[in-house]
């Protein structure tokens, strides 16, 4: 057998059926991910001490409400671009959101009792949704805590920034107006 004859059949033999195996395998895998980008929907965060979450966001209507420094609630509407959707959904599923426990608190905290302040990060997908509460003092895994953190900054981060963003946006606005 020549040596171009050992190469094609080496090709037709291990390398083509190993490509329509993967084809076969992975194609419905990802086809019914239960957490696709092209599906979400919406997602919501809320915090606050104990079972009082007096700041929260949702950024399917924009409504955001906080406290600010002199405790007064605050109340605007504060709208996410598509891209920091799409980036939200990107790093939720680069950290692991869909993995993480549904509450992420120390053994023997109760939830009901407890004035410890905690979040709620909620994301929401056509057919699915994935709910986690994260108590601020949680220690028991570090690298859990830590990628929980993690996504928690970056959703305060987000909003922050879109708020910067529309309020300079209202200001020049305004400005024109005048």
């Amino acid at each position: 057998m020549s040596t171009k004859a050992k190469k094609i059949f080496l090709l037709l033999t291990i390398v083509i059926p190993f490509l329509a195996y993967c084809v076969i395998y992975y194609t419905p895998i990802i086809r019914n991910a239960p957490f696709r980008s092209d599906e979400f929907v919406s997602f919501q965060f809320k915090w606050g001490p104990g079972n009082v979450m007096e700041n929260s966001y949702d950024s399917a209507t924009g409504k955001y409400e906080y406290l600010n420094a002199s405790d007064s609630l605050m109340r605007t509407n504060v709208k996410l671009r598509q891209n920091d959707i799409i980036y939200l959904h990107n790093k939720a599923n680069e950290l692991g959101f869909w993995n993480f426990p549904d509450v992420i608190a120390n053994a023997g905290t109760d939830l009901k009792t407890s004035k410890v302040l905690r979040y709620e990060m909620q994301f929401n997908y056509k057919r699915k949704s994935k709910k986690v509460i994260l108590v601020a003092d949680y220690q028991d895994i570090p690298k859990l805590r830590d990628v929980s953190n993690q996504m928690k900054t970056l959703l305060v981060q987000t909003i922050s920034d879109a708020e910067q963003r529309y309020g300079k946006q209202q200001s020049s606005v305004t400005e024109n107006n005048k």
